[in-house]
């Protein structure tokens, strides 16, 4: 278990926060509508919805387990494993991520705190080079927002600095941790567009147009 300690600690989102999810998404449905029709396409990701419905979190290899169930006599459908787990994540870090990163660990430590599941999540963390760039310190909860205990135990900290783009996620932690934790907010990826979604939670302690911003803001004073 991870014992590092210091004055303030700095929790970074992956998808839409640190790379582009909804690029990596639009991509897999055209490679989806390539291969097996347009069809077969809307099922996957009706399917997918479906499963995050019931996890709370997005799961592309369990969807397309679910989808194969469907359609046993499909050989070419193993090859969607390969699409995802050999795509090049490094090729859709929002520009200034990895400056991001370093600069905010020039002030403190940094720390990748995603959802997601136990194969792919962690694979995309690893080929993005997100793994890298933190030094191994990644955690992937299923509600990550439920383990805020167990973050504060394995990375002890007078300050936290979370940095997402959902206000849902900044609105329950800010709930849970109050003055401890400066919330910060990149509005990209569609939830961070999401009119509802803007207008359902309180703003956070910081809005950024790009998650490139963070790394030319004076920190010192921020944190």
């Amino acid at each position: 278990m991870a014992r590092d300690r210091g004055p303030v600690v700095f929790l970074f989102d992956v998808d839409n926060t640190l790379l582009d999810n909804d690029a990596v998404q639009a991509d897999l449905a055209a490679h989806l509508e390539r291969q097996f029709g347009r069809e077969a396409n809307a099922r996957y990701w009706a399917i997918f919805e479906q499963l995050r419905s019931e996890l709370g979190y997005a799961d592309y290899l369990g969807a397309l387990q679910r989808y194969r169930l469907e359609h046993l006599d499909e050989p070419q459908l193993v090859a969607v494993t390969f699409f995802l787990l050999d795509y090049p994540f490094e090729a859709r870090l929002y520009p200034g991520a990895l400056a991001a990163l370093a600069r905010c660990r020039e002030h403190g430590l940094t720390v990748i705190l995603s959802d997601g599941d136990v194969v792919f999540q962690p694979r995309k963390v690893q080929r993005s080079g997100l793994w890298e760039a933190v030094e191994g310190r990644v955690l992937i909860y299923l509600h990550k927002e439920q383990m805020l205990g167990q973050v504060a135990a394995r990375y002890p900290a007078g300050r936290y600095v979370v940095v997402d783009d959902k206000l849902r996620i900044l609105a329950a932690i800010k709930a849970a941790w109050g003055e401890r934790v400066l919330t910060v907010f990149p509005r990209q990826g569609h939830y961070a567009l999401d009119a509802r979604e803007l207008a359902a939670y309180p703003a956070a302690d910081v809005s950024l147009e790009r998650i490139g911003e963070l790394a030319s803001l004076d920190l010192a004073a921020l944190v």
